[in-house]
Parts: C-alpha cells; sequence; structure tokens
C-alpha cells in the first residue's frame, strides 16, 4: 500500500454485481469488497465469485481490500481460498478478538486490517496493532455498541474511553486507524460533523456504507486551505529547535507534522 492512509474505505457489497461495477466511478481512496454482514449465507458463493471476477478485471488508481468472514464461522476458509493469487491491497478481519485471529490469513501474505469490535478486542487491541501482519486498526462501533449493550440510539460519546483506546493502541503500534460507519446515509450534516470529529480524534480516515459519503468524508479528512497555508508558512519560518512563530513556540515536532500535512496534500 501506499505511505497515505486511505481517508475514505467504502464498503461494496459482494453479491451486488451493479455496485461492483459502479465502484470503478466513485473517488474511494479504497473500496472494501465486503464477504461478511453485506452477504445472506445462501448468496456466500455468489459473492466470492463475483469479487473474483471484479477483482481481476481491475479498479485501476484504486486501492482494494476484502472483509472476509471472521475466525471461527463456516464462511471464512473459503474465502480465503479465494482470495488467493488476486492483486489486492489488504485484508480486513472482522471480530478480531485477539492476534491468534489473525493466523488463518497470514497465509495470504496480505497486509491486514484487524476490525476492533468487542471489549475484549480493546483490550487486545495493542497487542493486534503491533503484530507486523496488521496495517491498521478498525473501530467496528455498531458491534461494540451492541456487545457493550447500549440502547439503540445511544451517541456515541457513550464509546468514547474505546474509540481513544482504538486510536492509541495504533498509534503504539505505528498503524493506521479508522473510525466506524455512519448509519443515518440521509442525515448529511451528522455524517460531516462525525467524520470531523473522527479527524479530531486522531483516525486516519472513516468507514463508510453509502457512495453518497465518499466526497465529504475525502472533504473532512483532507488538509484545508488554512491548514496547508499555516504548515507553509510554519515551515518556511522554521530555524531548527524551539523558536517563536506567531505568538506560540514551537519546536522540531512541529516542523515535521507541518511537513506531513504538506506531504498529504500534494498526495
Amino acid at each position: 500500500m501506499t505511505d497515505f492512509a486511505p481517508r475514505s474505505l467504502l464498503y461494496v457489497p459482494g453479491s451486488n454485481a451493479r455496485a461492483l461495477e459502479k465502484a470503478q466511478a466513485l473517488a474511494a481512496d479504497m473500496l472494501i469488497i465486503d464477504l461478511e454482514d453485506a452477504v445472506p449465507a445462501d448468496r456466500k458463493d455468489d459473492a466470492r465469485a463475483a469479487m473474483r471476477a471484479a477483482v481481476t478485471a481491475g479498479y485501476p488508481g484504486k486501492r482494494v481490500a476484502v472483509r472476509i468472514n471472521g475466525a471461527g464461522t463456516a464462511h471464512q476458509a473459503a474465502d480465503i481460498d479465494a482470495l488467493a493469487g488476486l492483486p489486492l491491497d489488504a485484508v480486513v478481519l472482522p471480530k478480531v478478538d485477539a492476534i491468534a485471529d489473525l493466523a488463518p490469513a497470514r497465509g495470504l501474505g496480505l497486509p491486514l486490517l484487524a476490525m476492533i469490535e468487542t471489549p475484549a478486542a480493546i483490550y487486545a487491541a495493542r497487542d493486534i496493532a503491533a503484530d507486523p501482519g496488521v496495517a491498521g486498526l478498525i473501530a467496528g462501533l455498531n458491534d461494540l455498541a451492541h456487545e457493550l449493550k447500549l440502547p439503540d440510539g445511544t451517541d456515541r460519546d457513550a464509546m468514547s474511553h474505546a474509540i481513544q483506546a482504538i486510536v492509541l493502541a495504533a498509534r503504539a503500534g505505528g498503524v493506521w486507524c479508522f473510525d466506524g460507519v455512519y448509519n443515518a446515509i440521509d442525515d448529511v450534516a451528522g455524517f460531516a460533523a462525525e467524520a470531523a470529529e473522527g479527524r479530531r480524534l486522531g483516525f486516519d480516515g472513516k468507514t463508510l456504507i453509502h457512495p453518497s459519503q465518499v466526497d465529504p468524508c475525502n472533504a473532512a479528512f483532507a488538509p484545508t486551505v488554512r491548514e496547508i497555508a499555516a504548515a507553509e508558512a510554519l515551515v518556511a519560518a522554521a530555524t531548527g529547535g524551539a523558536q517563536r512563530h506567531e505568538g506560540r513556540m514551537i519546536e522540531d515536532m512541529h516542523v515535521a507534522a507541518a511537513r506531513a500535512l504538506l506531504a498529504r496534500a500534494r498526495g
């Protein structure tokens, strides 16, 4: 995968041939072809075949991952077999509660994106992120809310400790971290607010469930014009070590962060 984390990671149902085709025209940084939640049990074989056909045909200019079924399910082994030899950028593993849950997919030799979806996973997240096969963590907040027995519609502030634990684990392990999905497809303002919050919390990007969320997600996780201008001014003013700049103290780490932001803005 490239050095820059994807901002937008769109789930595409593996059993929906039309959605797989239309995804080629979308601006999502990463497509996640879903063999898990989006596919009924009696359509798993169809989804694997459609996924293989779509990936083989290719998605030029896009990073492509596949979410397989979880460890201990009757479907995971067949999913892994179906991925063999495909030009994928990553494999998304759901319900990763411990390092052992990564084992079945290691043989594919692909970067793993581990979904943190249970209380057990929250406590194991640091070890999971430190595994050399893991490229990133994904917050699976719908399942986590269910596991925590939160009432339906509870604001995600109730999971703030768990959300920050995922970000902390990812940063400690030196891997990417991605925010969970936003379920209210028609709530444009709500999505924009949550995406902006995700960036403030330290996430690199956000997982998505609908094409309409792609553009606002990319905007939320991209440097703004003001941020770019501020970073350029800071880099230009830097002389090395601690110094005063525009009324505040800056040092080398601020310069490094500004350079990273500018590199991200250049793509």
